[in-house]
């Protein structure tokens, strides 16, 4: 998709379709449409309460006389001073959802009236959405059902200056990059599971890194048995399929500035093991890497914006099966860093390659650890199908992680991690046990994820509901959601420009 910015009066904008944010409540209408055959309209139905505004609203209206534009449409942009980055990603996803249905040469967008700070944000987002929007989950559909846009005009109100310019043009090569990036982990997330064995994965996320210029290891079966991987390898047990372990790194800062490793989850299909889910449970199971593909995504996406960091990803890769050799309850198994777990519930299989990754990803001495995992059913049981668990040792890496979700528009509740939670999980034969008691399920896999992170500051992410989802909307599509990779993003631009102020430089 060619993606171009312009100033020229909306009716002279030549396009297939072109489309108008209209903000919920205004009283008067954008200065773009003032003048065109467009207000007329927009009054009219405005008044008639056939157009709204409200928040992803969509009108289109065909046929009108003196646009140079084949055919408007109308996107509702809520109540004005509720406009974000989310609000602008989740309109750029329904108008591209909308239109991307057959093949368009080119669809222009009015930018929406913003004061020129908020600007970049917003066009990002934008632009982030409608990448994500064109893009749907029908991966292996005979004919194709969506269908990206051959051109992208974004129409300014006015001609920028040449700074404010710049900025916008940077804004648009960014939201090309996040937009393409949250697709990557759709896309993996939403390859069926046959297609992504963790070898054939591993490879896969291998080709991903060297086209962006990261550096990838992937250790085979034999390298984790050497390196004492007990978690991974009796998880991957039960399986034909061989577990793989992915080591990306992406190195672009000062060799003294603070190094950040995450850490993913990449189940690529969870039976439940002996402790087998009921069918219906398994529909979904293709998802259980989306922590791994989130972490490949933002890897890739920091080194095609060339952002001045140090990021380390582990990615823990496997399938959760009930083969011959499967770990069995009772079994216990000795992670990385030497403790000993009792499998009670092979289903917690998630924790127990975590443990391992996380254990390795220490020795690697990073500054700050993050992982993500579709990790408990408790979980979403808590929080519900949007919302992410949120769990740390350290309130201020908590507090910068909630406050790039704030600047993106994704959602995560911070869950308490006391160390009563801890008993639960004690062992009569082992160090510690896979599961606790019935109640608190999502803290005491967060609780037992801390037991191999020693010191190093930590942020984990249970990512279980809004990894996925179940039905399709205006705003989103069933399947893979590729949620945080935006706003992971976010955080490691911020800590970039952190990093650039105690080294006296710059991130531009």
């Amino acid at each position: 998709m060619n993606i171009r910015l312009t100033a020229s009066p909306l009716d002279q904008v030549s396009a297939s379709w072109l489309v108008v944010g209209l903000f919920e409540g205004q009283d008067r209408l954008p200065d773009q449409v003032q003048g065109t055959p467009l207000a007329e309209v927009l009054t009219k139905e405005i008044d008639r309460k056939e157009i709204t505004g409200s928040a992803n609203e969509l009108t289109p209206i065909l046929g009108l006389s003196g646009f140079a534009a084949g055919s408007l449409l109308v996107v509702g942009l809520g109540k004005r001073e509720k406009l974000d980055a989310g609000v602008s990603f989740s309109a750029g996803y329904t108008l591209a959802k909308r239109l991307s249905g057959k093949a368009r040469d080119s669809v222009a967008i009015a930018l929406p009236e913003v004061d020129e700070a908020r600007l970049p944000a917003i066009i990002s987002a934008l632009v982030e959405g409608v990448i994500a929007g064109t893009r749907g989950p029908g991966l292996r559909k005979s004919e194709p059902n969506r269908h990206e846009f051959g051109e992208l005009t974004l129409v300014a109100g006015s001609e920028p200056s040449g700074a404010v310019r710049q900025e916008i043009e940077r804004a648009i090569r960014r939201g090309e990059i996040v937009g393409r990036a949250v697709n990557l982990a759709r896309d993996l997330v939403n390859t069926p599971p046959a297609e992504k064995a963790p070898a054939r994965l591993a490879e896969r996320i291998r080709e991903i890194a060297d086209g962006a210029g990261v550096q990838a290891t992937v250790w085979d079966e034999a390298r984790l048995r050497d390196e004492r991987f007990g978690g991974l390898l009796g998880v991957a047990a039960g399986s034909d399929q061989p577990p793989a372990f992915v080591i990306l790194e992406y190195r672009a800062a000062r060799k003294e500035a603070p190094t950040l490793a995450l850490v993913g989850k990449g189940v690529t299909f969870d039976s439940g093991g002996l402790s087998l889910k009921p069918s219906a449970s398994m529909e979904d199971m293709k998802s259980d890497m989306t922590g791994a593909a989130v972490v490949v995504a933002v890897v890739e996406a920091a080194a095609r914006l060339a952002l001045p960091v140090n990021l380390v990803g582990y990615l823990a890769i496997t399938e959760n099966m009930t083969g011959g050799r499967a770990m069995k309850l009772g079994d216990v198994l000795t992670m990385r860093n030497g403790k000993t777990v009792e499998v009670l519930n092979t289903d917690a299989e998630g924790r127990l390659i975590l443990a391992d990754a996380l254990s390795y990803a220490v020795e690697n001495e990073p500054a700050r650890i993050l992982d993500l995992a579709t990790l408990t059913g408790a979980c979403i049981v808590a929080l519900g199908l949007r919302i992410a668990g949120l769990f740390g040792n350290d309130d201020a890496f908590c507090e910068d992680v909630q406050a790039a979700c704030v600047e993106t528009g994704e959602r995560a509740w911070r869950l308490p991690l006391d160390d009563d939670f801890k008993e639960s999980l004690k062992s009569t034969v082992a160090d510690l046990k896979n599961v606790g008691g019935r109640w608190g399920g999502a803290v005491t896999a967060a609780k037992f994820l801390e037991q191999f992170v020693g010191a190093v500051p930590w942020v984990h992410l249970d990512i279980a509901g809004p990894s996925w989802s179940d039905s399709d909307g205006s705003s989103r599509d069933a399947g893979g959601t590729g949620c945080f990779v935006r706003t992971l993003v976010t955080y490691l631009e911020t800590a970039a420009k952190v990093e650039a102020a105690s080294a006296g430089t710059s991130t531009v």
